[in-house]
């Protein structure tokens, strides 16, 4: 097996085959029972966590049927939570407690309550992209979200600074922002395979999960 083979393949909003499937259970039953990870985005209604990336309907998923999916697989793939909103912090933890420790993390939530994170010694990862090239709280966070809006700037250099400094990283793949994704995609292959042994710390959120299996496997 290469190091490239165990890159970590996140479904963003689940492995969907319509959009009018992102953030549904079916889509994530989809990507468990493929054994891919699973990016979602999470608000709190009337106290309760749910599953939405806009803000959220009556009919939004409760978190709690997430976590109740990975248990019915006893997957350890990663989970990746986009905080929508905020005190997620105080109202989250108890839900994921069933989870596999150090499967998932929070990413995208304010600066402020990312310090509510810290405090709670909850895993998180801070964000780094060309519009914030300095990631906030870099030192507390468990890893990097590597977004990329305008320009594919991710590359080796990148992925080796934060993997050296002890670091995981996720990748923002770059169809989730309407370009291509080839050329990308075997720019991450080539530096994952340079760096042995790093490969485990190493996501890619994609729109194509099958894709991006079948292509670092290759």
């Amino acid at each position: 097996m290469t190091a490239t083979t165990r890159l970590q393949i996140v479904a963003h909003r689940g492995w969907w085959t319509a959009r009018d499937e992102q953030n549904t259970l079916a889509a994530f039953e989809r990507a468990l029972a493929a054994g891919y990870g699973i990016e979602t985005d999470l608000w709190w209604r009337d106290g309760e966590v749910v599953i939405s990336h806009d803000p959220p309907r009556e009919s939004a998923i409760p978190l709690r049927e997430l976590v109740a999916l990975y248990g019915k697989h006893q997957s350890a793939a990663p989970l990746a939570l986009n905080a929508k909103c905020d005190a997620l912090a105080s109202l989250s933890p108890r839900l994921l407690a069933p989870l596999v420790a150090g499967s998932w993390f929070f990413f995208d939530m304010s600066v402020p309550d990312m310090l509510a994170f810290r405090r709670a010694s909850l895993p998180f990862y801070t964000r780094e992209s060309e519009i914030e090239p300095v990631p906030a709280l870099y030192e507390n966070a468990a890893g990097v979200w590597l977004d990329q809006f305008a320009d594919d700037w991710v590359d080796a250099a990148v992925l080796s600074r934060h993997l050296h400094a002890g670091k995981a990283v996720c990748i923002v793949s770059p169809e989730l922002h309407g370009r291509a994704h080839e050329t990308a995609w075997q720019r991450y292959r080539d530096a994952v395979a340079a760096a042995p042994g790093s490969a485990e710390r190493v996501l890619l959120c994609t729109d194509f999960p099958q894709q991006a299996r079948e292509f670092f496997a290759a």
